[in-house]
């Protein structure tokens, strides 16, 4: 029985793994090395492949690390985590917000 697809749904009713992902990753414990993490707009956590180095250095900057894993290798590895979510080919990555320095008062001075 095949699946019926609406017009106005945005998905398809089955999930397709995606081919190999370049995944991005950041230094981890012991030299090895960890995949990052990200939020959706919606502020749920997601892991990120992008299906080529070019669009991953397009969002992400030439200078991050990446790995090679299947999209089911990557929802293995983090689904341990809690994360279930895969976004392939992100178009647009907010810089971290920088800290904001503290704002201390200046005592008022008092003309007399």
């Amino acid at each position: 029985m095949a699946d019926i697809q609406y017009e106005e749904d945005p998905e398809p009713s089955e999930r397709f793994p995606a081919g190999p992902l370049y995944v991005p990753v950041r230094p981890g414990p012991a030299a090895a090395c960890a995949a990052r993490l990200f939020r959706t707009p919606l502020g749920d956590r997601t892991a990120v492949g992008f299906t080529s180095s070019r669009q991953l250095a397009a969002t992400l900057g030439p200078d991050q690390p990446w790995i090679r894993l299947a999209e089911p290798a990557l929802r293995a590895l983090t689904a341990p985590l809690g994360v279930t979510n895969v976004t392939v080919d992100p178009q647009f990555a907010a810089p971290a917000p920088t800290p904001i320095e503290p704002v201390v008062p200046v005592p008022a001075l008092r003309i007399g």
